[in-house]
């Protein structure tokens, strides 16, 4: 199993907006985020998808997998696919997350960022099955990297949260309406990561 070092890489931008996001460190220990990082590395079935932007087809830069309740079906035009049915792992870090959130989550969508070219672009997630102001709940496990957020009406507004091995982040009601968040490319040398976000779809 490969250990996960990542020192001193973890911290927070001074202001960040508690009101639209609560940042949790260590919800996994490390022995509990090596078993579950190894384990969703070796046994989801990825995928690389291919996605529309600005009339171009291009390739999202990172593997995805969709898991979920039976009656949860077509993710809009996001995943287009049905989910998978909930792995027991998945399972256990739902129940965790429900606690944290007090929200019953239907689907989760799981990210893999194989190295520091993969990434996700600005963007917020604003899909009419998610409702007119989701809630999101995300689990990181592995490499530690950067989530930024902006202010959609002001640029200059924005801050950044490194998220750690094991680590819980609330999107809270609010965010995805008025910011935008990313997790950008880094010239850096970056190990894997995996990225699971709780999500409802109406």
């Amino acid at each position: 199993m490969e250990q996960l070092s990542f020192f001193a890489e973890a911290g927070q931008s001074k202001g960040l907006p508690r009101y639209l996001l609560d940042y949790r460190p260590g919800l996994f220990d490390a022995q509990q985020s090596d078993y579950l990082f190894n384990c969703f590395i070796q046994g989801i079935p990825w995928r690389q998808r291919v996605q529309k932007l600005y009339d171009k087809e291009v390739i999202t830069p990172r593997l995805t997998a969709w898991y979920g309740d039976p009656e949860v079906y077509d993710y809009a035009l996001v995943i287009q696919t049905k989910p998978n049915l909930w792995t027991p792992e998945l399972l256990i870090i739902k129940e965790q997350v429900e606690s944290l959130a007090g929200i019953k989550f239907n689907s989760v969508l799981l990210n893999y960022y194989r190295d520091g070219n993969d990434s996700v672009a600005w963007h917020s997630d604003r899909e009419s099955v998610l409702g007119k102001d989701p809630v999101i709940a995300s689990v990181s496990f592995g490499q530690v990297r950067s989530f930024d957020i902006r202010n959609k009406a002001n640029h200059q507004e924005h801050y950044s949260v490194k998220l750690e091995h094991g680590s819980f982040l609330l999107m809270k009601a609010g965010l995805q309406g008025g910011w935008e968040h990313r997790i950008a490319k880094s010239n850096k040398p970056m190990k894997a990561r995996i990225n699971l976000t709780f999500r409802v779809v109406i």
